[in-house]
C-alpha cells in the first residue's frame, strides 16, 4: 500500500519526465526552465509533446517549453514567485506571447492527491462494479463523460468503474483510467435529479480504495471554479498537489483566430 510521502515523491518523478527536469526541481526557490521532450512515461492526452506546459507544486513553476520560446519566457518569470505565474494578469502575458506561434492556453488544472489510506465507506445506495471489459456499453454516453473516456484509449485506458443503482437505472458512474500504469485518474457524474445527497462524494471514495487495492495511485483533477467538485474530492480525502496548464493549437476559420 502507498504512503502518502512515497507518493508525493512518485508524482514528482513522474512529473520530472513530463518537464524533462529532475523531482528535485519541483522543490527549487528558482523557477526551472526546460527544452520540451517527447519521453516515455509520460501521461498522454496529446499524441505529440507540448509545445509549452507549465506546473507548480509548491513555490517555483517549471516551464518546458519550445526553445524559441526561451529567451522571452527568462524575461517572464525573473524574480517571480512561480506560483503567481498562474495568475490572470501573467497568464494574458503569456497567452499573447504564445499567439506568435499559433499556439494558446488550455485551462488550468486543479489535481489531488489522497491524503489517505483505504477507508471504509457507509452509503445508502446500491452500486454495480464494472471491469474494463464490462465498460463498452457505457462508452458514448454524454451523462457519464467526466467518468470514462469518449471511447476505449489504449494510450490511458479506463481500467474499472462503480456506479450508483436506482432499480437497473444507473444515477451515479466514478471511472478510473490509467493514465500511466501507476497513476489512475477518477473522474465522476452523477445525474441532477440524485446530486447534493453525498453520492458523488462517496463513489469516489469507493474507486479510490479499490484503486489503492489494486496497486495502483488514484488521483483527480478539476478546474478552478468548479467548487462542487473540489468539495467531492476533498471529502473523498483528497488534497490539492499541484497545477499545471498546457498549450493547444489555434484554429482558423473563416479568416478569424477561435
Amino acid at each position: 500500500m502507498h504512503k502518502t510521502p512515497e507518493i508525493k515523491s512518485q508524482l514528482k518523478t513522474l512529473l520530472s519526465l513530463e518537464y524533462n527536469c529532475t523531482p528535485s526541481d519541483f522543490d527549487a526557490s528558482e523557477n526551472i526552465i526546460t527544452i520540451a521532450r517527447d519521453i516515455p512515461g509520460r501521461r498522454i492526452y496529446s499524441p505529440e509533446k507540448e509545445f509549452l506546459s507549465m506546473v507548480t507544486l509548491n513555490r517555483n513553476v517549471v516551464i518546458t517549453a519550445d526553445e524559441r520560446m526561451h529567451d522571452w519566457l527568462k524575461v517572464w518569470c525573473a524574480d517571480k514567485p512561480g506560483f503567481w505565474l498562474f495568475e490572470h494578469e501573467h497568464l494574458m502575458e503569456l497567452e499573447a506571447e504564445l499567439q506568435k506561434y499559433g499556439k494558446r492556453l488550455q485551462q488550468s488544472h486543479h489535481m489531488f492527491l489522497p491524503k489517505q489510506q483505504v477507508v471504509e465507506v457507509r452509503r445508502d445506495f446500491e452500486i454495480r462494479w464494472f471491469e474494463q471489459s464490462q465498460l463498452a456499453p457505457l462508452y458514448g454516453k454524454p451523462e457519464f463523460s467526466n467518468a470514462l473516456c469518449s471511447c476505449f484509449k489504449p494510450e490511458r485506458p479506463d481500467m474499472l468503474a462503480v456506479a450508483a443503482m436506482d432499480g437497473e437505472e444507473i444515477v451515479g458512474l466514478a471511472g478510473c483510467s490509467a493514465d500511466t500504469q501507476l497513476f489512475w485518474q477518477i473522474g465522476i457524474d452523477v445525474l441532477p435529479g440524485y446530486r447534493g445527497k453525498g453520492m458523488g462524494t462517496k463513489l469516489v471514495q469507493l474507486l479510490k480504495n479499490e484503486t489503492f487495492r489494486r496497486g495502483a495511485i488514484p488521483f483527480y483533477g478539476t478546474s478552478l471554479s468548479n467548487l462542487h467538485s473540489w468539495n467531492i474530492a476533498i471529502n473523498a480525502g483528497f488534497y490539492p498537489a499541484w497545477v499545471e496548464i498546457a498549450t493547444i493549437e489555434n484554429c482558423v476559420e473563416n479568416g478569424g483566430i477561435l
